[in-house]
């Protein structure tokens, strides 16, 4: 591609203020991973790109999200030199343990799949994939934009502007392509007339009280306690930091779980026989989710394209947000690439269903998953009857193992 032609600065007519106007091929809103992985894409290419994103980058690598990355996202990290750290530093699993009636079931998936899960929290991948998109191999990220706005997308010349957070000056990057990777809480998903997109909503009407706290893991694996008291998760993140989960009331106050209680209900929900012990100690995060999804079709609207939460968002109950955002992020990356590159736009025009199929499934998973998570903790005897069923056949039938191990990992031979 030939450089951009150096800024020069114009009268805003919206506001009189000086505006910079500049030119790009891609303009991606976001640097999560979805948002990052298309850009460290686009520069394998050689296609000019810029990154928006309205948090520092101290912020993005420190804040703390999902850790859970599936085998086949991983094989496709490194084989696009995106891996960065993760083969050394992330914790293989090949089990997950349910706890139920006072009983522990371990579940060996690895044994039945020959495939694993990696522990890698997603404030470590994004480092990775900021140092390789901005510090190795050059790309242009701004950090700290205020006030984004998209425009003319349903033209072949749309538009992104911004405040810079330096200056105040209003900047405009005329453009081909905006790639609309800025989460639930973005503003590209809205850039979208809503008589031109569908969303599909799921309230599950609960909530989980998520935890972070100073200890090791207390087993080698994932946790699910399904207890009549409530749903409780052990999710180990590091060494030294592990994740935990308590079913809650929607709307709950943290505050309303003090040190003792958070560390009673675990222990109850947990409880097995043979079950080693809790590790206790100290409470650094304690946040309310509340456990809702959504699915935005189409995926696109003229040069706009959504990746992750943008489009669509799962709740934490099976760990699928993080694999979805990186498959959209393949997929869109690879698209834009062979388009501006080659002209095929084959792949931007399948791209919608193509990444929606991936998401339908990984949505109809958990809201299985959260069937048997919260169903014996209903009050309906009859839905918990039908729950513990459920789970006394994953360890009895190898049929309904062989299944859910293939959801659990994602490895479908195709969506």
């Amino acid at each position: 591609m030939s450089p951009s032609p150096s800024p020069s600065p114009r009268p805003d007519s919206a506001s009189g203020q000086a505006r910079t106007e500049e030119r790009r091929t891609v303009v991606v809103v976001g640097a999560g991973p979805a948002g990052l992985t298309v850009g460290n894409i686009l520069r394998a290419a050689s296609v000019d790109c810029v990154v928006l994103e309205t948090e520092s980058r101290q912020f993005i690598e420190t804040r703390a999200r999902a850790g859970v990355i599936e085998e086949w996202a991983v094989r496709e990290l490194a084989r696009r030199g995106l891996a960065g750290r993760l083969p050394e530093r992330a914790e293989l699993h090949s089990t997950c343990e349910f706890r139920f009636a006072g009983e522990r079931y371990r579940f060996p998936y690895a044994e039945l799949t020959d495939r694993h899960h990696y522990v890698y929290p997603q404030p470590l991948l994004v480092t990775d994939l900021v140092r390789e998109y901005a510090d190795v191999r050059g790309g242009d990220i701004r950090f700290g934009v205020r006030d984004v706005r998209l425009h003319d997308l349903d033209t072949d010349r749309p538009t992104v502007s911004y405040r810079c957070p330096r200056t105040g000056e209003r900047r405009l990057l005329h453009c081909d392509f905006v790639a609309g990777c800025d989460g639930a809480r973005g503003v590209t998903r809205d850039a979208i007339p809503e008589e031109q997109r569908r969303t599909a909503r799921q309230d599950d009407g609960i909530a989980w009280l998520a935890l972070l706290a100073e200890v090791p893991p207390s087993t080698d694996c994932v946790l699910f306690g399904v207890h009549p008291r409530g749903f409780a998760g052990q999710m180990p993140r590091s060494p030294e930091v592990t994740r935990f989960y308590l079913q809650c009331p929607p709307g709950d106050d943290p505050e309303n779980w003090p040190h003792e209680r958070v560390w009673a209900e675990l222990r109850a929900r947990l409880a097995a026989a043979g079950a080693p012990a809790l590790t206790e100690g100290r409470l650094i995060e304690k946040r309310v989710l509340d456990m809702h999804h959504y699915v935005v079709e189409p995926l696109a609207h003229g040069r706009l394209f959504l990746a992750g939460d943008a489009g669509h968002l799962v709740a934490p109950i099976a760990a699928k947000g993080m694999n979805l955002a990186l498959h959209d992020a393949f997929l869109l990356g690879d698209a834009l690439a062979a388009y501006v590159t080659g002209g095929d736009a084959g792949g931007l025009d399948g791209y919608s269903a193509a990444s929606l199929r991936r998401v339908w499934d990984y949505q109809e998973f958990s809201q299985w998953l959260s069937d048997i998570y919260h169903g014996v903790a209903s009050g309906d005897p009859f839905r918990a009857g039908t729950t513990l069923a459920r789970l006394r056949r994953l360890f009895s039938s190898p049929a309904a193992a062989a299944a859910f191990a293939e959801q659990y990992l994602g490895t479908a031979a195709s969506y």
